[in-house]
Protein backbone atom coordinates (compact mmCIF):
# COMPACT_ATOMS: atom_id res chain seq x y z
CA UNK A 1 0.00 0.00 0.00
CA UNK A 2 1.49 3.23 -0.28
CA UNK A 3 3.20 5.64 2.12
CA UNK A 4 4.87 9.33 1.76
CA UNK A 5 7.82 8.61 -0.37
CA UNK A 6 10.52 9.64 2.67
CA UNK A 7 8.91 7.11 5.18
CA UNK A 8 8.54 4.55 2.12
CA UNK A 9 12.06 4.71 0.84
CA UNK A 10 12.89 4.58 4.68
CA UNK A 11 11.16 1.88 5.97
CA UNK A 12 10.97 -0.36 2.70
CA UNK A 13 14.64 -0.11 3.08
CA UNK A 14 14.98 -1.76 6.61
CA UNK A 15 12.69 -4.46 5.56
CA UNK A 16 12.94 -5.72 2.27
CA UNK A 17 15.53 -8.15 2.74
CA UNK A 18 12.97 -9.91 5.73
CA UNK A 19 10.30 -9.56 3.45
CA UNK A 20 12.24 -11.48 0.86
CA UNK A 21 13.37 -14.14 2.98
CA UNK A 22 9.07 -14.51 4.26
CA UNK A 23 7.76 -14.84 0.39
CA UNK A 24 6.88 -18.67 0.66
CA UNK A 25 4.43 -19.78 -1.53
CA UNK A 26 2.58 -20.90 1.82
CA UNK A 27 2.19 -19.16 4.91
CA UNK A 28 0.80 -19.97 8.40
CA UNK A 29 -1.80 -18.79 10.60
CA UNK A 30 0.33 -17.69 13.02
CA UNK A 31 2.95 -16.13 10.54
CA UNK A 32 -0.40 -13.56 9.06
CA UNK A 33 -1.16 -12.87 12.32
CA UNK A 34 2.46 -11.46 13.44
CA UNK A 35 2.46 -9.86 10.05
CA UNK A 36 -0.43 -8.88 8.77
CA UNK A 37 -0.20 -5.47 10.13
CA UNK A 38 2.82 -4.52 8.36
CA UNK A 39 2.92 -1.74 5.85
CA UNK A 40 3.79 -4.04 2.81
CA UNK A 41 2.01 -7.03 4.15
CA UNK A 42 -1.56 -7.10 1.78
CA UNK A 43 -4.02 -9.65 3.17
CA UNK A 44 -6.19 -10.15 0.36
CA UNK A 45 -9.76 -11.83 1.09
CA UNK A 46 -11.16 -13.66 -1.74
CA UNK A 47 -13.96 -15.48 -0.04
CA UNK A 48 -17.18 -15.88 -1.90
CA UNK A 49 -20.34 -15.05 -0.02
CA UNK A 50 -19.12 -13.92 3.47
CA UNK A 51 -22.40 -11.80 4.30
CA UNK A 52 -24.57 -15.03 3.96
CA UNK A 53 -22.65 -17.09 6.36
CA UNK A 54 -23.35 -17.03 10.29
CA UNK A 55 -19.93 -15.60 11.27
CA UNK A 56 -21.83 -13.31 13.92
CA UNK A 57 -21.28 -9.05 13.53
CA UNK A 58 -17.16 -9.90 12.55
CA UNK A 59 -16.82 -11.62 9.61
CA UNK A 60 -13.76 -10.00 8.14
CA UNK A 61 -10.00 -10.12 8.59
CA UNK A 62 -8.46 -7.36 10.40
CA UNK A 63 -6.11 -5.66 7.93
CA UNK A 64 -7.37 -6.86 5.01
CA UNK A 65 -8.97 -6.18 1.89
CA UNK A 66 -11.72 -7.93 -0.13
CA UNK A 67 -12.38 -9.16 -3.48
CA UNK A 68 -14.19 -12.22 -3.40
CA UNK A 69 -13.14 -14.78 -6.51
CA UNK A 70 -16.51 -15.40 -7.95
CA UNK A 71 -17.51 -11.77 -8.29
CA UNK A 72 -14.35 -8.97 -8.24
CA UNK A 73 -13.46 -9.79 -11.49
CA UNK A 74 -10.93 -12.10 -11.18
CA UNK A 75 -11.99 -14.25 -14.47
CA UNK A 76 -13.68 -13.79 -17.29
CA UNK A 77 -15.12 -15.42 -20.53
CA UNK A 78 -13.97 -14.83 -23.72
CA UNK A 79 -15.35 -15.33 -26.92
CA UNK A 80 -17.15 -18.07 -25.25
CA UNK A 81 -14.71 -19.74 -23.25
CA UNK A 82 -15.82 -19.17 -19.31
CA UNK A 83 -13.06 -18.54 -16.16
CA UNK A 84 -10.53 -16.85 -18.70
CA UNK A 85 -7.75 -14.23 -17.46
CA UNK A 86 -9.01 -10.71 -17.85
CA UNK A 87 -7.40 -8.72 -20.35
CA UNK A 88 -4.12 -7.05 -18.39
CA UNK A 89 -6.50 -3.65 -18.66
CA UNK A 90 -8.92 -5.18 -16.22
CA UNK A 91 -6.66 -7.52 -14.47
CA UNK A 92 -4.82 -4.36 -13.77
CA UNK A 93 -7.17 -2.36 -12.68
CA UNK A 94 -8.56 -4.68 -10.06
CA UNK A 95 -5.51 -5.14 -8.62
CA UNK A 96 -4.22 -1.38 -8.13
CA UNK A 97 -7.80 -0.68 -6.85
CA UNK A 98 -7.81 -2.74 -4.16
CA UNK A 99 -4.61 -0.74 -3.19
CA UNK A 100 -2.03 -3.07 -4.04
CA UNK A 101 1.30 -2.05 -5.64
CA UNK A 102 4.61 -3.99 -6.80
CA UNK A 103 5.87 -3.32 -3.69
CA UNK A 104 3.48 -5.50 -1.76
CA UNK A 105 3.84 -9.07 -0.12
CA UNK A 106 0.08 -10.50 -1.09
CA UNK A 107 -1.40 -13.15 1.15
CA UNK A 108 -4.46 -14.69 -0.48
CA UNK A 109 -6.85 -15.94 1.93
CA UNK A 110 -9.59 -18.62 0.61
CA UNK A 111 -12.03 -20.24 2.99
CA UNK A 112 -10.25 -23.56 3.41
CA UNK A 113 -13.13 -26.03 2.84
CA UNK A 114 -11.75 -28.23 0.43
CA UNK A 115 -9.79 -28.20 -2.53
CA UNK A 116 -12.10 -26.84 -5.06
CA UNK A 117 -12.35 -24.12 -2.87
CA UNK A 118 -8.41 -23.67 -2.46
CA UNK A 119 -8.62 -23.60 -6.13
CA UNK A 120 -9.55 -20.09 -5.62
CA UNK A 121 -6.63 -18.98 -3.94
CA UNK A 122 -4.12 -20.93 -6.69
CA UNK A 123 -5.82 -18.99 -9.43
CA UNK A 124 -4.86 -15.68 -7.83
CA UNK A 125 -1.62 -16.97 -7.12
CA UNK A 126 -1.04 -18.14 -10.46
CA UNK A 127 -2.67 -14.56 -11.21
CA UNK A 128 -0.13 -12.58 -9.56
CA UNK A 129 2.67 -14.75 -10.75
CA UNK A 130 2.12 -14.29 -14.36
CA UNK A 131 1.60 -10.45 -14.13
CA UNK A 132 5.62 -10.72 -13.02
CA UNK A 133 4.70 -10.23 -9.20
CA UNK A 134 6.65 -12.62 -7.11
CA UNK A 135 6.16 -11.57 -3.73
CA UNK A 136 2.33 -13.53 -2.94
CA UNK A 137 1.73 -16.39 -1.00
CA UNK A 138 -1.43 -18.14 0.43
CA UNK A 139 -2.47 -18.69 3.46
CA UNK A 140 -2.42 -22.61 4.24
CA UNK A 141 -5.75 -23.74 5.83
CA UNK A 142 -7.16 -20.32 4.65
CA UNK A 143 -9.77 -18.89 6.93
CA UNK A 144 -10.54 -22.27 8.83
CA UNK A 145 -6.95 -22.18 10.37
CA UNK A 146 -6.78 -18.23 10.80
CA UNK A 147 -10.15 -18.38 13.08
CA UNK A 148 -8.71 -21.19 14.71
CA UNK A 149 -5.58 -19.73 15.76
CA UNK A 150 -8.04 -16.59 17.41
CA UNK A 151 -7.33 -14.42 14.46
CA UNK A 152 -8.33 -10.76 15.08
CA UNK A 153 -11.87 -10.46 12.89
CA UNK A 154 -13.81 -7.08 12.47
CA UNK A 155 -17.08 -6.21 11.67
CA UNK A 156 -16.32 -3.63 8.36
CA UNK A 157 -12.74 -2.73 6.74
CA UNK A 158 -12.31 1.03 4.95
CA UNK A 159 -12.17 1.37 1.68
CA UNK A 160 -8.65 1.00 0.14
CA UNK A 161 -6.66 3.83 -1.40
CA UNK A 162 -6.01 3.10 -4.90
CA UNK A 163 -2.22 2.35 -5.69
CA UNK A 164 -0.07 1.86 -9.39
CA UNK A 165 0.32 -1.79 -10.27
CA UNK A 166 3.00 -2.19 -13.08
CA UNK A 167 2.25 -5.70 -14.84
CA UNK A 168 5.47 -7.79 -16.61
CA UNK A 169 3.12 -10.62 -18.09
CA UNK A 170 5.01 -14.18 -18.19
CA UNK A 171 3.49 -15.56 -21.15
CA UNK A 172 5.68 -18.57 -20.18
CA UNK A 173 2.79 -19.56 -17.87
CA UNK A 174 0.50 -19.39 -19.80
CA UNK A 175 -0.26 -22.24 -22.06
CA UNK A 176 -2.74 -21.30 -25.78
CA UNK A 177 -4.09 -23.88 -27.49
CA UNK A 178 -1.34 -23.57 -30.07
CA UNK A 179 1.22 -23.99 -27.03
CA UNK A 180 -0.78 -27.34 -26.03
CA UNK A 181 -1.36 -28.77 -29.80
CA UNK A 182 2.64 -28.34 -30.31
CA UNK A 183 3.12 -30.30 -26.76
CA UNK A 184 1.06 -33.25 -28.41
CA UNK A 185 3.40 -33.43 -31.01
CA UNK A 186 6.82 -32.60 -28.90
CA UNK A 187 5.75 -35.19 -26.21
CA UNK A 188 5.75 -32.56 -23.46
CA UNK A 189 3.77 -33.78 -20.58
CA UNK A 190 0.19 -32.64 -20.27
CA UNK A 191 -1.22 -32.96 -16.22
CA UNK A 192 -5.14 -33.17 -16.07
CA UNK A 193 -5.94 -31.74 -12.97
CA UNK A 194 -9.68 -33.17 -13.47
CA UNK A 195 -11.23 -35.85 -11.35
CA UNK A 196 -10.93 -39.51 -12.72
CA UNK A 197 -14.14 -39.87 -13.59
CA UNK A 198 -14.05 -36.77 -15.99
CA UNK A 199 -10.51 -37.51 -17.30
CA UNK A 200 -11.73 -40.93 -17.58
CA UNK A 201 -14.71 -39.31 -19.57
CA UNK A 202 -17.50 -41.59 -17.75
CA UNK A 203 -18.90 -37.68 -16.88
CA UNK A 204 -18.02 -33.98 -17.89
CA UNK A 205 -18.40 -30.86 -16.78
CA UNK A 206 -21.51 -28.83 -18.78
CA UNK A 207 -19.22 -26.06 -19.77
CA UNK A 208 -16.86 -28.39 -22.25
CA UNK A 209 -18.40 -29.82 -25.37
CA UNK A 210 -17.05 -33.47 -25.35
CA UNK A 211 -16.51 -36.20 -22.37
CA UNK A 212 -12.86 -37.21 -22.39
CA UNK A 213 -9.07 -35.53 -22.02
CA UNK A 214 -6.76 -34.71 -24.72
CA UNK A 215 -4.55 -37.65 -25.95
CA UNK A 216 -1.74 -38.52 -24.04
CA UNK A 217 -2.23 -36.56 -20.99
CA UNK A 218 -2.04 -38.30 -17.50
CA UNK A 219 -4.22 -37.61 -14.40
CA UNK A 220 -3.33 -36.16 -11.30
CA UNK A 221 -6.59 -35.16 -9.72
CA UNK A 222 -6.71 -31.55 -7.81
CA UNK A 223 -8.19 -33.43 -4.82
CA UNK A 224 -5.04 -35.45 -4.18
CA UNK A 225 -3.08 -31.63 -3.42
CA UNK A 226 -5.59 -30.81 -0.63
CA UNK A 227 -5.90 -32.59 2.72
CA UNK A 228 -9.91 -31.68 3.37
CA UNK A 229 -9.53 -32.23 6.96
CA UNK A 230 -7.12 -29.96 8.32
CA UNK A 231 -7.40 -27.92 5.32
CA UNK A 232 -3.86 -27.60 4.68
CA UNK A 233 -1.73 -28.60 1.42
CA UNK A 234 0.11 -31.30 0.61
CA UNK A 235 3.70 -31.56 1.32
CA UNK A 236 6.78 -31.42 -1.41
CA UNK A 237 7.04 -35.09 -0.82
CA UNK A 238 3.54 -36.47 -1.42
CA UNK A 239 3.68 -34.45 -4.90
CA UNK A 240 7.19 -35.72 -5.41
CA UNK A 241 5.92 -39.45 -5.05
CA UNK A 242 2.34 -38.71 -6.98
CA UNK A 243 3.97 -37.23 -9.97
CA UNK A 244 6.62 -39.92 -10.09
CA UNK A 245 3.96 -42.33 -10.27
CA UNK A 246 2.81 -40.55 -13.40
CA UNK A 247 6.26 -40.00 -14.47
CA UNK A 248 6.09 -36.02 -14.89
CA UNK A 249 9.56 -35.18 -14.17
CA UNK A 250 10.46 -32.43 -11.54
CA UNK A 251 12.41 -30.69 -13.85
CA UNK A 252 11.37 -31.05 -17.62
CA UNK A 253 7.88 -28.92 -18.85
CA UNK A 254 4.42 -29.66 -18.51
CA UNK A 255 1.30 -28.12 -18.79
CA UNK A 256 -1.52 -28.60 -16.27
CA UNK A 257 -5.13 -28.39 -17.76
CA UNK A 258 -8.74 -28.85 -16.16
CA UNK A 259 -11.97 -27.76 -17.68
CA UNK A 260 -11.42 -23.60 -17.25
CA UNK A 261 -8.17 -23.24 -16.05
CA UNK A 262 -9.28 -23.77 -12.19
CA UNK A 263 -8.57 -27.06 -10.82
CA UNK A 264 -5.45 -27.11 -13.02
CA UNK A 265 -4.55 -24.45 -11.25
CA UNK A 266 -4.18 -26.25 -8.06
CA UNK A 267 -2.36 -28.57 -10.02
CA UNK A 268 0.09 -25.97 -10.99
CA UNK A 269 0.92 -24.90 -7.66
CA UNK A 270 1.84 -27.99 -6.57
CA UNK A 271 4.17 -28.68 -9.49
CA UNK A 272 5.49 -25.71 -9.91
CA UNK A 273 5.48 -23.85 -6.23
CA UNK A 274 5.40 -26.19 -3.74
CA UNK A 275 7.74 -28.83 -5.77
CA UNK A 276 9.79 -26.51 -7.75
CA UNK A 277 9.43 -27.39 -11.02
CA UNK A 278 9.53 -23.47 -12.87
CA UNK A 279 8.61 -25.41 -16.31
CA UNK A 280 5.28 -25.89 -15.85
CA UNK A 281 2.73 -23.71 -17.12
CA UNK A 282 -1.40 -23.39 -17.45
CA UNK A 283 -3.54 -23.94 -20.27
CA UNK A 284 -5.88 -21.11 -19.05
CA UNK A 285 -8.77 -22.19 -21.75
CA UNK A 286 -8.45 -25.81 -21.03
CA UNK A 287 -11.10 -28.08 -21.76
CA UNK A 288 -13.56 -25.76 -22.77
CA UNK A 289 -11.65 -24.30 -25.25
CA UNK A 290 -9.99 -27.41 -26.35
CA UNK A 291 -13.40 -28.93 -27.30
CA UNK A 292 -14.18 -25.87 -28.71
CA UNK A 293 -13.60 -27.13 -32.25
CA UNK A 294 -14.32 -30.89 -33.12
CA UNK A 295 -10.78 -30.69 -34.47
CA UNK A 296 -8.86 -30.90 -31.63
CA UNK A 297 -8.59 -35.10 -30.19
CA UNK A 298 -10.31 -35.76 -27.40
CA UNK A 299 -9.83 -39.55 -25.32
CA UNK A 300 -10.99 -41.67 -22.71
CA UNK A 301 -7.82 -40.75 -20.24
CA UNK A 302 -7.96 -44.50 -19.42
CA UNK A 303 -7.28 -45.97 -22.49
CA UNK A 304 -4.49 -43.33 -23.60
Amino acid sequence: MRMPLVIFALVFGLMAPALAQDVTPLVTAEWLKANAGNANVVTLDIRDKVAETDLGDKPYLANSVVAPYSSAGWRTSIDGVPGKLPNLQDITKLISGLGIDNDDHVVIVPWGTDSTEFGAATRVYWTFKYLGHDAVSILDGGWRQYDAAGGERVASLPKPTPAVFSVSPREELLATTEEVEAALKDGIRLVDGRPAEQYEGTSKSPVVAKAGTIPGSVNLAHSELYLKDQATFVRPETIKALSESLDVSSDKPAITFCNTGHWASITWFGLSEVLGNKNVSMYDGSMAEWTASDARPVVNGAGR
